[in-house]
């Protein structure tokens, strides 16, 4: 890869299995056209995933999962670095060091820290959940980015690597790019079928609403066709409105690169069932030679795990030197050779 090429840090939890279309939508997709202009590094981000009990085989099976997704998505292992978190032992060391740098109410104050919180009570938090969003300090800086590509909700996490950038730096001399965040596009943000206020998740209430990637096409089409709609049958763009509606023509506009405003001329005066019935063939159009992509990299896991130990590889050449620079400034003493 160029070197003269920006560098940018991503990753996603490898806890769910199949991605749903917001995964895809508001963050895959966009990696995988950032590598045509930037020096792309991918995580899935396994310690990340243990914060929260995993079934050690499910975990083996969703990271494997994951990575054949991202593959069958467009990410390409020859311009890209994909790879395990936990296959890259920096990313644990860093952590500590930059434990030792954060104040104790810095991180109480981490609002996605706080609300998961709040939902499993103190005797269900982990301290691995409390300095999870130093873990992803860490998880940036080794690897030295200009940018890092996040949704707005994670904007927060990015402000606390910049200052634990800049904090490091300042105590101990200029060691760490101070990174940007490079927040990926509001367009893309879709939401619940079933609840279209809410973000679509795996949290979500109802299977209904949400649209895993993995799953068999009809079953897709089904939930499309039987998503919630608005009061009134004009289909127009309004979000406080017409939630949605609006979440459903963005969908169809973000698969299928119209624009919204062509799809409100498409169905000017006709009924919603149009859309939906258009709409469940469009998804499923994307859906199936995804799935099919994908079962290819599932069918071959020893190619699927040189992939990753070759990206663990390229990662580790990046990372072991900003280790042993930041090990260096903090006055560990080397190791003996």
């Amino acid at each position: 890869m160029a070197s003269e090429r920006s560098r940018v840090l991503s990753g996603i939890q490898p806890s769910a299995g199949s991605f749903h279309l917001g995964n895809y939508l508001g963050a895959v997709r966009q990696w995988v056209s950032l590598q045509e202009s930037y020096d792309t590094y991918y995580m899935l981000a396994d310690l990340h995933a243990i914060t929260v009990a995993q079934d050690p085989e499910a975990l083996r099976t969703n990271t494997r999962l994951s990575a054949a997704q991202i593959l069958a998505a467009g990410v390409d292992p020859e311009r890209s670095v994909l790879f395990a978190q936990s296959h890259v032992p920096e990313h644990a060391e860093l952590a500590w060091v930059m434990n030792c740098l954060t104040g104790f109410g810095e991180a109480s104050r981490m609002t996605q820290f706080k609300d998961k919180a709040a939902k499993q009570g103190a005797e269900g938090t982990t301290v691995g959940l409390f300095t999870y969003p130093v873990l992803q300090v860490a998880d940036i800086l080794l690897y030295q980015p200009q940018q890092v590509p996040v949704g707005e909700d994670q904007r927060q996490h990015v402000e606390l690597t910049r200052d634990l950038a800049e904090r490091f730096n300042a105590r101990y001399g200029e060691t760490f790019v101070v990174p940007e965040a490079y927040i990926l596009k509001e367009t893309a943000k879709i939401y619940d079928l079933q609840e279209p206020t809410a973000k679509m998740s795996k949290s979500a209430a109802s299977p209904k609403g949400l649209v895993n990637l993995m799953d068999e096409p009809k079953a897709t089409a089904k939930k499309i066709r039987s998503a919630v709609t608005d009061t009134g049958s004009e289909i127009r763009f309004d979000r406080e409105n017409k939630p949605g509606v609006s979440n459903l023509l963005n969908i169809y506009a973000n698969l299928t690169g119209l624009t919204v405003q062509a799809l409100e001329e498409k169905y000017q005066g006709k009924l919603y069932g149009a859309l939906k019935t258009d709409l469940a063939d469009v998804v499923v159009d994307f859906v199936t030679p995804f799935r099919d992509r994908t079962r290819e990299y599932l069918d071959d896991p020893a190619t699927l795990d040189k992939i990753l130990a070759a990206g663990a590889e390229k990662a580790r050449e990046v990372a072991s030197p900003t280790l042993t620079a930041a090990y260096d400034k903090v006055g560990f003493l080397r190791p003996a050779r």
